[in-house]
Formats: C-alpha cells, sequence, structure tokens
C-alpha cells in the first residue's frame, strides 16, 4: 500500500488552537466537484490497493475491495445503467439493504449524474406508490431478498413515471437482471460534468403532518461529511471505522459512504437482517474495528445482551453516536467496560453534523456537544431572537453568510415546506436545545410531534392514516413513549367504532394490520382505547394532552414502584 495522501486536505482549510483543537474550518472546491470522480477514483489511481470495504454476512462470507474495485465495478454499473435509458437528472430510488451492490450503484449514478432515492426495504406498496409518484421516479433498482418487489408491483399501474425495474442478487419476470448486467458492462467511463449546484441525492423524511417530504441534497453535500468522518468520527486512515445503519437511510452515508472515503478509510459493512449483539461484538473482535457509531438503542443492547467481557476490543479506539438521546447511564456504562467515551452527536437527514463531541473535547453525559465549525449554528426563541445560556430555544443554522455545504438545497416540490423551513434568515431544525456555561447544548426534544424509535424517525401522520382505514376505527391519535430500550416507542390513542370491543385481540388485530399496510417497525407497541380524543376547540387534536397525561402516569408508576412492600403512602413515609 501507498503512503497515504490526505486527499481530504485538498478540500479543506483549517486551523487549530494552541490546546489542539480545531478553531476553523472551511470547505473549498472546484464548481464541478463529484464525490465519485474526485474521491474514489483520485484515489483508486494513486493509491489503487487502498482498502475502501470490508463486507461479510451472518454465513461467513466475506470480500475486501479497494479503491480500484470501486472504480471498477462503479464504472461499470454506470454503463450499464446508461444502456437502460438512465443518465443526468433522472430519478432512480434504491432499495438494497446492506448489499455491497449499493456501493456500486450510489457511485455510478453520481457518475451519470443521476439522482439517487436511498429507501428503505421494509417498505409496503402504499409506501412505494407514494415514494415512486412524488419522486417522479425513472427507475427502481431492488434487491430480490425483501418484500418491495411484490410491494412495487402491487402498485406498478398507479407508477406512470416508472419505466425501468432492476433486480439485484435474483432473477424476476419484467425486472433487469443486474447479476447479469453490469458484469457484462465495459470498465471504460467517461466523465460527466455536473456542477456543485445540481441535484444529487434525495432521502424521504417523515414528519408530523402529511407524508414524508423529499430532502434534496446537491453534490457539496458529499464533501460536506468531511467534517462528520475527520472530527466527530474521528476515523483512522490505516484503521477500519463501522457504522450501524441500513442504506435506506441518511445515516448510512453519514457513515459508511462519504466522509471516510474521503478521510481514505476503510468501511465495515456487516449484511445482516437482524441485530444480534454477540454477532456485532464478534465483528468489532474479528476484524479489529477501530472507530464505531451506532445508535443508543444499539449501545443499550451490547451492554443488556452482549457480555462484552467476552470479546476483545483492544483495537477499538472511539465511539459516537446520533439519531436519539443518549441516556447518562449508557454512557457510564459502556465507558466503564471498554474505558471508552461514547462522543455523541446532532443532525438530520437535511444536514450533516450541526452540534457534536468534537475530537478533543471532554464529553459531559447526555449533552450534545457543541455547535460544528462547519455551521453558524444558534439557538433563537419563537420570535427569532438569540436565546441567552440556559434558555431552550430551537437549534437554527444562520443563513446571512450563505454557503452552507450540507444543508438542503429545498423539499423537493413542496415550496410552502422550503419557505417555512428557511425563513428569517434560518434554516430551522425544528428541534430544542438549551447551552450552559460552557457551550455545550442539551437536547430537549422536537417542536412537533416527530416519534424518535430505535434512530429511525416516524412521522404520527403516516401511522394515523393506516390506522384510520381500519374498519374498527372511528378516530386515533399516534404519539411517542419514553422507553428505555428504544427511546421511544409508538402509541396509538384510539376512539373505536360502535361494535367493537376494547380488548387485547383488538389490539393485536390493529398492530397486525399496521404491520401488514407499512414499514413493521412503524406499528404501534402500545394501544389505548378511550371514548374522545382531546381536541381544541376548532377540532383539531391535541397530542399534548395525550402525552402530558401519558407522563402522569409514568411518575405515579415510578412513585408506586419506589414504596416499601405492603403499599405504604409517601405521607406515611414523613
Amino acid at each position: 500500500m501507498n503512503e497515504m495522501r490526505n486527499i481530504n486536505l485538498r478540500y479543506v482549510e483549517e486551523t487549530y488552537g494552541r490546546n489542539g483543537h480545531l478553531s476553523s474550518y472551511k470547505l473549498k472546491y472546484p464548481d464541478d466537484f463529484n464525490f465519485a470522480y474526485d474521491i474514489i477514483d483520485d484515489i483508486a489511481t494513486n493509491d489503487p490497493k487502498r482498502v475502501a470495504m470490508v463486507w461479510c454476512d451472518p454465513s461467513g462470507e466475506e470480500r475486501f475491495f479497494s479503491f480500484a474495485d470501486m472504480k471498477k465495478y462503479s464504472d461499470k454499473t454506470a454503463n450499464y445503467l446508461r444502456g437502460l435509458g438512465i443518465g443526468k437528472g433522472d430519478v432512480v430510488l434504491v432499495v438494497l439493504k446492506r448489499h455491497y451492490e449499493f456501493w456500486f450503484v450510489i457511485t455510478a449514478l453520481h457518475k451519470l449524474g443521476a439522482v439517487i432515492i436511498p429507501a428503505t426495504f421494509m417498505l409496503m406498496a402504499h409506501d412505494v406508490e407514494y415514494r415512486v409518484n412524488a419522486s417522479r421516479a425513472k427507475a427502481f433498482i431492488c434487491t430480490a431478498a425483501c418484500g418491495v418487489p411484490d410491494a412495487l408491483e402491487a402498485v406498478l399501474d398507479r407508477c406512470p413515471t416508472l419505466q425501468t425495474r432492476i433486480i439485484v442478487r435474483g432473477k424476476r419476470e419484467g425486472w433487469e437482471s443486474f447479476d447479469q448486467g453490469m458484469p457484462a458492462a465495459s470498465e471504460e467511463f467517461a466523465r460527466v460534468v455536473t456542477k456543485t449546484t445540481e441535484p444529487m441525492l434525495m432521502f424521504f423524511s417523515s414528519g408530523t403532518s402529511g407524508y414524508p417530504k423529499m430532502v434534496m441534497h446537491n453534490y457539496t453535500y458529499a464533501l460536506s461529511h468531511l467534517y462528520t468522518a475527520k472530527h466527530w468520527h474521528n476515523v483512522d486512515p490505516d484503521g477500519l471505522h463501522f457504522t450501524i445503519a441500513d442504506t435506506g437511510w441518511g445515516k448510512a452515508v453519514w457513515g459508511k459512504y462519504y466522509g471516510q472515503w474521503t478521510m481514505e478509510a476503510p468501511v465495515l459493512i456487516y449484511d445482516y437482517d437482524r441485530f444480534v449483539p454477540a454477532e456485532i461484538l464478534s465483528m468489532l473482535q474479528k476484524y479489529k474495528v477501530t472507530t464505531l457509531c451506532m445508535p443508543p438503542t444499539m449501545y443499550r443492547m451490547l451492554l443488556a445482551d452482549g457480555d462484552i467481557k467476552k470479546f476483545d476490543l483492544g483495537a477499538l479506539s472511539y465511539c459516537t453516536t446520533a439519531g436519539e438521546a443518549l441516556n447518562p447511564d449508557v454512557f457510564q456504562n459502556w465507558k466503564a467496560l471498554t474505558g471508552l467515551a461514547i462522543m455523541e452527536g446532532f443532525g438530520q437527514t437535511e444536514t450533516t453534523v450541526a452540534v457534536c463531541n468534537t475530537v478533543g473535547m471532554i464529553p459531559k453525559p447526555g449533552s450534545l456537544g457543541k455547535p460544528s465549525l462547519q455551521y453558524p449554528v444558534e439557538l433563537v426563541d419563537e420570535d427569532g431572537n438569540p436565546c441567552p445560556r440556559g434558555k431552550t430555544g430551537e437549534i437554527v443554522i444562520s443563513l446571512k453568510n450563505r454557503k452552507t455545504e450540507g444543508i438542503m438545497d429545498c423539499y423537493y416540490l413542496n415550496e410552502e415546506k422550503t419557505v417555512e423551513a428557511f425563513r428569517g434568515g434560518y434554516y430551522h431544525s425544528g428541534d430544542l436545545a438549551w447551552m450552559d456555561e460552557g457551550g455545550y447544548y442539551w437536547y430537549v426534544g422536537r417542536n412537533d410531534d416527530i416519534i424518535k424509535s430505535s434512530g429511525y424517525r416516524i412521522g404520527p401522520f403516516e401511522i394515523e392514516s393506516v390506522i384510520m382505514t381500519h374498519p374498527a376505527v372511528a378516530e386515533c391519535a399516534v404519539t411517542a413513549l419514553p422507553d428505555d430500550l428504544r427511546g421511544q416507542i409508538v402509541k396509538a390513542t384510539v376512539v373505536l367504532r360502535p361494535g367493537y370491543a376494547k380488548t387485547d385481540d383488538t389490539k393485536t388485530d390493529l398492530q397486525n394490520y399496521v404491520k401488514e399496510k407499512t414499514a413493521p417497525y412503524k406499528y404501534p407497541r402500545v394501544i389505548d382505547f378511550i371514548d374522545e380524543l382531546p381536541k381544541t376547540v376548532n377540532g383539531k387534536i391535541r397530542r399534548i394532552e395525550i402525552r402530558e397525561e401519558d407522563e402522569r402516569k409514568a411518575a405515579q408508576a415510578k412513585i408506586g414502584a419506589e414504596l416499601p412492600a405492603g403499599g405504604q403512602s409517601l405521607s406515611g413515609l414523613i
């Protein structure tokens, strides 16, 4: 292997203070920067044997891909897709789990100048129909190892823009075979000129009203993740980074692609279907993982079920987390067992990491850290005024000196939501926090009703829209319940139609119904039946009343659990 060239230094100006901490940060790049050519192909040309990816699965199969391999297979994939009529500006939905073909496909689409929409393999028919039609997708690339091909075929006659279907790791009538077509394609691919301001990638992001929004990013988004990998994940170019995330979610490109490869660092991909703590720990041990990022839920599961002491994690040197609040007890227990702090970070589908504990910082358990030097992050009140220390406000990013690489361009085809997000000279995150005297941010919650469960972001409206189609349901409201393992779980408060009983069988029926109609992770784990939903005078459901009642019940239950045997009252203890 050739000596590392620190290609990332070509694209950033940064300075460090006397304490060795980063003090300023600014990206620099040509207006035709394209991650696929200027990072992957550049490394492939100048350091072809450098390892880009270690891929494995539970069966024991493993493959090692160099940057030269990634260039070859992405060029072949680009030629294959071009031969099917896919080109610059075309929108392509991609469902590929953690298969290594995902990295061939996303890189190829970047080279073509097409727009990729990664999506989860848990989509049901109505999810697929909405996503294809809302994005006006021209092509759909999907693994055979999930139910999505069936879901798409069920709604195909209602998806007029879709011209091409490509199946990966299998054969299917009416679908093009990636497995046959890509290997036969040419390895020679000439550069397609793209501009940094052009669309590159979109994600569907759940909200609390309406269906998921389409978050559009341009070509600067890829380079903006250099900060993610270098100053938050602390990846080692001669180590191995492991982020646990399915490719259908934004966290995958946060931790398994852009920033890591800009740092010339290899990534570990474990292509599993079910999270088993002991398997994850064995991966850390076997492949000598040096840096790790996963949601707090997974740290909790490793601590609860993984028997960490049985595994040699001596190579592991750095741990990070995001996606939901990190409980201080998880932080402390992980550090006690591994000697490593968990460095928390905060960002959104619409941004890269905006607040985090960067390399060299001393983390405060429960704190998000400090604002990224990549963004002018502020806290403002409801009137847009700066919040003093200690006062809760919304996390925003100033647009006054607008060159904010990594922030979305827009909500695609939704001007109203775009204007709302970029109002008053700020990008509004919708997340609330307060800042302490040391400049650390402390997360409070959403200023809307979004549910964060096991790293997933779930919009109540999507679940309500499914539940309301069940013949037993008259009205419903979906909210979040705190949960020690998952952070939050989905709760449905339901008003039944006459003739239906408030029984456990009815709850089970509703839960199974949701699992059949939408992605299973969205189903309500808790269902309450009530006679009438709380509403405002104009008929709007007051979810806040439901949440407050749940908090009251939780507080009472906690008090009851703390009482001595015999159920003695608090007054009897004084």
